[in-house]
């Protein structure tokens, strides 16, 4: 025998507890979504953000460009003769360094997310625990791969002639979203370790300029002091650019993209961990 609860308001039909049993248990519960589908999913997320602030694509194509433009007129000439023959050596190199300076944003929305208590939210969710940060990683692909389009753009517009062809740059770009969506895991970490947006950028700033600068993106490292060529030639920073700058010329440097591919993988397996612990303590 069924039982009934009625409102008190007038006009309202009675809800029958029967009915309400029926309406909570006659369905299968949804499936729990795949790890892959709850990566998707918080990157499709990321990008909505971007779509509703669209001031974000700032650091992806007026940053790149102003790079590009600075550089090539201001070093071309002293540096090898013309701009025209500069960017066909900068355009790989200053390809690197803008997309890898861009990978530092990660850790801010990070940590942004985190203080407007929104992860809060995420913990509580059946999904696989990692893809919160992986959607991160994934919506930032893709603002990776359009600060390439938009350099690349720039680049042919000013001279710049890439012997590798369209395999070789599609090839070189792969390479540089496969390390970015890596090192990005650095800042993620730092996101979650330290407590304000702003010293989140600060220790990023400190950290990244050093990396990229210190490089072979402008110069060949063969004129600098023995001493700095030792940190030069080892440096992250140095194997991609070269490895990129090698494809989009039609080579294939093997050495240099195993390096790429080799530190890309030192990054997750450290990172990853460490920002999975941060993530499930916090």
């Amino acid at each position: 025998m069924s039982t009934a609860t009625t409102t008190e308001s007038t006009g309202l039909a009675p809800v029958r507890t029967d009915s309400l049993a029926e309406l909570l248990v006659a369905k299968e519960r949804p499936p729990r979504p795949s790890a892959w589908q709850a990566s998707l999913t918080f990157g499709w997320r990321a990008m909505l953000k971007i779509k509703h602030v669209p001031e974000q694509l700032f650091d992806v194509t007026a940053f790149p460009i102003m790079l590009v433009l600075m550089y090539t007129y201001l070093f071309g000439g002293a540096l090898a003769g013309s701009p025209r023959e500069y960017i066909q050596f900068l355009l790989p190199g200053i390809l690197v360094m803008s997309v890898v300076m861009i990978t530092m944003y990660t850790g801010v929305s990070v940590n942004t997310d985190i203080e407007k208590g929104v992860f809060d939210r995420f913990r509580s969710l059946p999904v696989w625990r990692p893809s919160t940060m992986v959607g991160y990683l994934l919506g930032d692909a893709l603002r990776y791969t359009l600060a390439s389009v938009v350099m690349l753009t720039v680049g042919l517009i000013l001279g710049f002639r890439p012997d590798g062809g369209v395999g070789g740059v599609v090839a070189g770009v792969a390479l540089l979203v496969v390390f970015s969506f890596a090192f990005s895991w650095i800042w993620t970490m730092f996101g979650l370790l330290l407590r304000t947006e702003k010293s989140v950028m600060g220790v990023s700033m400190m950290v990244i300029f050093p990396l990229t600068f210190l490089s072979n993106v402008f110069v060949d490292p063969s004129t600098m002091p023995g001493w700095l060529q030792a940190f030069v030639n080892n440096s992250p920073v140095t194997h991609l650019a070269s490895a990129v700058r090698g494809l989009m010329a039609g080579d294939w440097p093997a050495d240099e993209i195993a390096w790429s591919l080799g530190w890309s993988v030192l990054f997750v397996l450290i990172f990853g961990p460490i920002t999975m612990r941060l993530y499930n303590r916090k």
